[in-house]
């Protein structure tokens, strides 16, 4: 207790409906939307990005499929297990939406899981050219506008998730 970095809280008073040994820290409330019970727009934000990002790469998932289904592609089989694999893929950013929306702890780890592997995938794209370029920088910056958002300290309030060297 005597180091530089401790702080002395006041203790609520037992009135206040608070036992004594309650910090002031674990009572107080949050300055956000999250206190009153309401969703922030951040998170709401975040889920909606993660979600778009969902149905994209599903709706791709499912092109590379019919496609390679259907068209002609060089190799029928790599193409069927790319949209495959797309679509399965496209779960992670919606479950993450889902949970966003219904403000679970748990959803910030794959949304922003989601956001790491789609900011490598468009910075690529900047590199393809064509029509790849636009899009690039769509995802680009959608990825990192989503970490922004998921790292914000409403929305981690908002998820009740406690930062380093916090007590629960």
């Amino acid at each position: 207790m005597g180091g530089t970095g401790d702080r002395v809280h006041p203790r609520p008073a037992p009135a206040d409906g608070y036992p004594a040994e309650v910090s002031s820290e674990q009572t107080s409330v949050p300055d956000t939307a999250a206190a009153d019970g309401t969703r922030p727009r951040r998170l709401t934000y975040a889920a909606t990005l993660a979600g778009l990002e969902g149905v994209a790469l599903f709706a791709g998932g499912l092109w590379v499929l019919v496609f390679g289904i259907a068209g002609a592609p060089d190799d029928r089989q790599q193409a069927v297990t790319l949209g495959i694999t797309l679509a399965v893929l496209a779960l992670l950013p919606l479950l993450a939406a889902r949970g966003l929306l219904l403000r679970r702890g748990w959803s910030r780890g794959p949304a922003v899981i989601t956001q790491l592997m789609a900011l490598p995938v468009g910075l690529n794209m900047l590199k393809s050219g064509g029509l790849a370029v636009p899009v690039g920088i769509v995802l680009a910056v959608v990825a990192v506008t989503a970490l922004v958002l998921l790292i914000n300290r409403e929305t981690t309030q908002a998820l009740n998730i406690k930062g380093p060297g916090r007590a629960e």
